[in-house]
């Protein structure tokens, strides 16, 4: 499973699970798409990998719910 990291791993800007500004690459590394993009140049320092954009699940209703993001929540069927 994917593990939502809630800031970048360069600028330490903020990163909710449902940003679209956040990138990853292969090994899960997290970046805000400026520090991807123009810093990095989309190739990671990590790993050497290619970054693409972190998706995540839309239109779900959690009432009551306090995201805390280094639990994710596991989504059970």
């Amino acid at each position: 499973m994917l593990e939502i990291r809630p800031t970048c791993e360069h600028c330490n800007k903020s990163l909710p699970f449902y940003s679209k500004e956040a990138m990853i690459c292969t090994f899960e590394c997290t970046y805000c798409t400026a520090c991807a993009k123009e810093v990095f140049k989309n190739i990671c320092p990590n790993c050497g990998g290619n970054f693409t954009s972190r998706q995540f699940v839309q239109n779900i209703y959690y009432p009551n719910i306090q995201f805390q993001l280094q639990s994710f929540i596991n989504l059970k069927t």
